[in-house]
């Protein structure tokens, strides 16, 4: 393990006890250390991974492209993989997106669209719109313009005095809901019209992760709060961002999660799967109303002057519509339909009724154990107790890659993955978390 590398995410301190697995190869599901122990990737390689390591098809798009251009400056210039890509997500993205604004990662995405939506506003005479609205529990990325509205401490206490203070709507937290899901008419969604309803004139645009909230533990929650959201966004004159970074690409079983509510957002943000976890990227989808608002005669503040050196990078563009092709060719959609059953199959058979499993819920082919000390209570272990963590380390002895969310434990594997290795991730981290808690409360 290197001495001169900091890793995300981390305490370095573990590192001293359980060091960095170093990797040599990957392929399809797995990857493969020093000694060619192999470790299935239930989490994609946070999230990114849809089709395989070394993917072959993949693989080859990215060499052709290497061998043709590796990059080109993107001001004033263009190339085929750039304008092939837009062209096909425009023609695959909801109704009222029609332009793509090219970049590099996730939260670079989200800042451009938050600016955009501001922008805009001002553009529209709305001078009094400056502030957006986010859920509780939110994450959309860790720069600064995204940590103000993401709602997670671990990633934003220590920073609030360098960032945009933001309306924070109550989480549609399905699980923790008093009412039952047959019955869901997404009542949760009064926080949100509150606060659109009292200061509208003073939002720009309302950011949300559609149908999952990730980093929050795989909140899933009903379509109807997004098409309620439409409604008011489109009344109240707001700009409606739909962050599809983590949810994008066929995760929760349409090709993008805001399919399940039939809306379309003003913007769209995308990356992880974009690229098949190939090549940092990440793109803008936007209406034409907004991209119209920014088209005009050169003049000093009327365009989007935004830019970033890796824009519409040919390789990423490469790996990214040879994604695309793989999804039309090969008919992804309808197989993640095939995996979210026998994935639900799975945890049905091996899932046990235990006084710490709070609940399984699944959206397409995500799936989330949320552990609990008392399943009536419904109350998360303490953080100092590091569950998620402890699972982690006893999933990796067994060559099981899971990275849970504090108190949930998720699963998000690549799509090629076969209905044995399937069934013993399922079957191997329900017993590392047999195990883990027994040792830390049983034993």
């Amino acid at each position: 393990m290197s001495n001169y590398i900091w890793h995300p995410r981390s305490q370095m301190k573990d590192y001293e006890e359980y060091p960095a697995v170093h990797i040599k190869r990957g392929k399809g599901i797995y990857v493969y250390d020093d000694n060619d122990k192999s470790y299935l990737d239930a989490v994609s390689s946070w999230w990114v991974n849809l089709f395989g390591h070394s993917n072959d098809r993949i693989n080859e798009a990215v060499v052709e492209q290497i061998n043709t251009l590796e990059h080109v400056i993107f001001a004033n210039f263009t190339h085929d993989k750039a304008e092939e890509f837009a062209e096909k997500i425009i023609k695959l993205s909801p109704d009222r997106l029609e332009k793509v604004f090219f970049a590099d990662n996730g939260s670079s995405s989200v800042e451009i669209a938050l600016k955009m939506a501001f922008h805009a506003q001002q553009f529209k005479g709305n001078k009094n719109k400056t502030k957006f609205v986010a859920l509780e529990g939110a994450y959309h990325g860790e720069t600064l313009g995204a940590l103000s509205v993401c709602d997670l401490d671990d990633y934003s206490k220590i920073y609030k005095p360098l960032i945009k203070s933001t309306y924070k709507a109550k989480s549609p937290d399905c699980y923790r809901c008093d009412l039952k899901r047959s019955n869901c008419n997404a009542e949760c969604f009064s926080s949100m019209a509150e606060i659109i309803e009292e200061n509208h004139e003073s939002i720009a645009a309302v950011i949300i992760e559609p149908m999952i909230q990730g980093a929050a533990g795989m909140n899933m929650y009903s379509p109807i709060y997004l098409k309620k959201l439409r409604e008011y966004c489109d009344k109240y004159d707001v700009y409606f961002i739909a962050d599809e970074i983590a949810v994008g690409f066929g995760r929760t079983g349409k090709m993008f999660a805001c399919e399940h509510a039939e809306i379309s957002p003003d913007l769209m943000t995308l990356s992880k799967g974009i690229s098949g976890g190939y090549m940092p990227m990440s793109a803008v989808l936007l209406s034409n109303e907004i991209y119209n608002i920014f088209y005009n005669d050169y003049e000093e503040g009327k365009s989007f002057f935004h830019s970033h050196t890796y824009s519409g990078n040919p390789l990423g563009c490469a790996a990214a519509c040879e994604v695309l092709n793989i999804f039309e060719e090969e008919h992804i959609i309808e197989k993640i339909k095939d995996l979210e059953m026998k994935l639900r199959k799975f945890v049905n058979k091996y899932l046990p009724k235990h006084d710490n499993i709070g609940e399984y819920r699944q959206l397409g082919f995500v799936g989330a154990i949320e552990l609990v000390q008392d399943s009536k209570l419904k109350n998360g272990f303490p953080w100092k107790d590091r569950i998620g963590y402890k699972i982690y380390q006893e999933s990796i002895k067994r060559g099981l890659i899971l990275r849970p969310l504090d108190n949930v434990l998720y699963f998000m594997p690549p799509y090629c993955i076969k209905d044995d290795e399937l069934e013993w991730m399922v079957k191997t981290a329900i017993e590392v978390i047999a195990l883990v808690i027994d040792d830390e409360y049983y034993n």
